[in-house]
């Protein structure tokens, strides 16, 4: 837990506190805690200032994980095309050390159409 936050603080939201936050590349940043409240038709809203700053709009799509008290809201967006040909070229180097020929895909997706 990071210097000057403490459990009471994280668990009590009616106490402003900054928490500490871990990205992806091992560097750290600071973020305000936001409280929302959860309605009667299970809807949340994520406060103005939040979706600005992570650029979110009406329609976006989250992965939704809960464990215990914890809710994790994790945007769902399609990777660019620098992305996915780097996804593509992985596939089929991976296929080729498997020894998976073109023949052998087609063979597969017909034989899996031919079951619907």
């Amino acid at each position: 837990m990071s210097e000057g936050v403490n459990d009471l603080e994280l668990r009590n939201p009616a106490v402003p506190c900054t928490i500490l936050l871990v990205r992806s590349l091992g560097v750290f940043a600071m973020a305000e805690l936001a409280t929302t409240r959860l309605s009667s038709k299970g809807q949340v809203v994520i406060p103005e200032d939040v979706r600005q700053k992570l650029g979110l709009k009406a329609g976006d799509l989250f992965v939704v994980v809960g464990e215990g008290d914890v809710v994790i809201l994790k945007t769902l967006s399609p990777p660019s095309m620098k992305e996915f040909d780097g996804l593509v070229s992985k596939a089929r180097s991976q296929a080729r050390r498997a020894g998976i020929k073109p023949k052998d895909v087609a063979a597969a997706i017909k034989k899996v159409r031919a079951r619907q």
